[in-house]
């Protein structure tokens, strides 16, 4: 806007300096300058240019300025934003992380729980086995104890029934023991 006040003002200068010269005078009407005209449009130039800068180009370069601002704070909520997901991706990487070691410690701690719980059910199963074989034992034990006291008594019966009839004799109870007795020791032999 200086430029321009300070050209109108040194244009009447300007003009009588030309106006002066006669052959830079030709020179302008050879183009078809009329200098009331050309004076006229310069002077309407101006004035239009004056209300335009007050009321057109001054808001227009608020509203330019505000939009550069606008620009400038919407790169700059970028960059926070930008560095806020790089945060948000670490965080994530941390908790992914520290998700997956959590649930290798748990698998871990299921392993050893179910190894224990197998140990301990074998112990069961092999404690339960060994008493089981104790008791067949026992009763093993018991039926041959059983099978022998029976055994014994038939075998002294048939024997104390073979004497009898060998020798003709019938045994007293006396006698019966007596050959129970002996037979049962040499049985046990």
């Amino acid at each position: 806007m200086d430029f321009l006040t300070s050209l109108t003002a040194k244009m009447p200068t300007f003009l009588a300096s030309a106006a002066g010269e006669a052959s830079e005078a030709s020179l302008f009407e050879k183009f078809g300058v009329n200098w009331p005209k050309f004076l006229a449009q310069v002077l309407l130039f101006l004035i239009v240019y004056m209300i335009l800068s007050k009321f057109a180009f001054k808001p227009i370069m608020v509203i330019l300025e505000e939009r550069k601002q606008r620009i400038a704070e919407s790169e700059e909520n970028l960059k926070k934003i930008a560095a806020e997901l790089e945060a948000a991706d670490l965080k994530r990487g941390e908790i992914i992380s520290e998700a997956n070691s959590r649930a290798e410690r748990l698998v871990t701690e299921a392993r050893e729980s179910a190894e224990s719980v197998a140990e301990k059910k074998r112990a069961e199963a092999t404690s339960e086995a060994a008493l089981i074989i104790a008791k067949a034992r026992e009763a093993g034990e018991l039926e041959k104890n059983q099978a022998m006291a029976e055994l014994k008594r038939d075998f002294g019966r048939l024997v104390v029934d073979t004497t009898g009839k060998v020798t003709g004799k019938v045994l007293s109870d006396d006698d019966q023991e007596t050959i129970n007795r002996e037979i049962s020791a040499q049985i046990s032999l």
